[in-house]
């Protein structure tokens, strides 16, 4: 049998049988419930390892970082379907024993003596005898992470319009009117005319008017990235355990 401390190097790694042909990844190992020792290990198998198998531990060596079971690849892959849920029911460990027991029974007949399994048995006044003490066992909650998809999130541009105000300065020009007196500089210009005379004269005025453009310019990058927040979550789960008192029995009450 398998030391305990080499199956736990081997969980997650490849299973394979005694010709060497891959099982599948090895997921959980399950204790015996009287002796505390392994006994069962689950291994994926079906399509891409979609279902998980039990085999036993009997016989089996571990080679490397893999392990080496005494059953064949398609006895592991046709063993009855027990749920993997953290603990073997008798009516499922029964199940087990009765399909692979055809095919080691005669072995393990002749290392423990007996065809079961499990074991020897006898009788008490109970049920099965095992030795002089009973064995209490307990549920203890296994608690993990599972990482899951819980959303998405997308970046989508689409254009909006908004009003912009800006000041610009702007100029124009004003008519005004000035005034100077005949002098020896301009007189011959002021006689050039007929002496009552009527004319008009006009000037072009000019002003600057607001023109506006638009450009694109690119402003800024923008991306998605992601960070792991970590908090506490409280799990809560019903857990079994044995209890073990005693009985007072009267005198003289055949106790076989």
């Amino acid at each position: 049998m398998t030391a305990p401390e080499q199956l736990q190097n081997v969980i997650g790694q490849n299973a394979v049988d005694a010709e060497g042909a891959k099982i599948g990844r090895i997921g959980q190992i399950y204790l015996d419930d009287r002796t505390g020792q392994p006994q069962w290990v689950t291994v994926s198998t079906g399509l891409f390892g979609s279902k998980e198998s039990f085999a036993p531990l009997y016989g089996s060596r571990v080679e490397g970082d893999q392990l080496v079971l005494a059953v064949t690849k398609n006895m592991v892959k046709d063993a009855p379907n027990v749920e993997n849920d953290g603990h073997l029911e008798e009516s499922e460990v029964d199940a087990l024993f009765q399909y692979y027991n055809g095919y080691l029974g005669e072995q393990v007949q002749t290392t423990t003596g007996n065809a079961e399994y499990a074991g020897s048995q006898g009788h008490d006044t109970s049920g099965p005898n095992t030795d002089d003490a009973m064995t209490r066992s307990e549920e203890r909650l296994r608690v993990g992470t599972q990482q899951v998809e819980t959303g998405r999130a997308r970046l989508r541009k689409y254009i909006v319009t908004e009003n912009v105000t800006t000041t610009v300065p702007v100029s124009h020009e004003e008519v005004r009117i000035e005034r100077e007196p005949i002098t020896e500089a301009n007189r011959a210009q002021a006689m050039a005319g007929g002496d009552l005379t009527e004319e008009e004269h006009e000037v072009t005025l000019h002003a600057e008017r607001p023109v506006v453009q638009k450009e694109t310019v690119p402003v800024e990058r923008v991306r998605l990235t992601t960070e792991t927040v970590t908090e506490n979550q409280t799990v809560s789960e019903q857990v079994r355990k044995e209890q073990i008192d005693q009985v007072e029995t009267d005198a003289g009450t055949d106790q076989r």
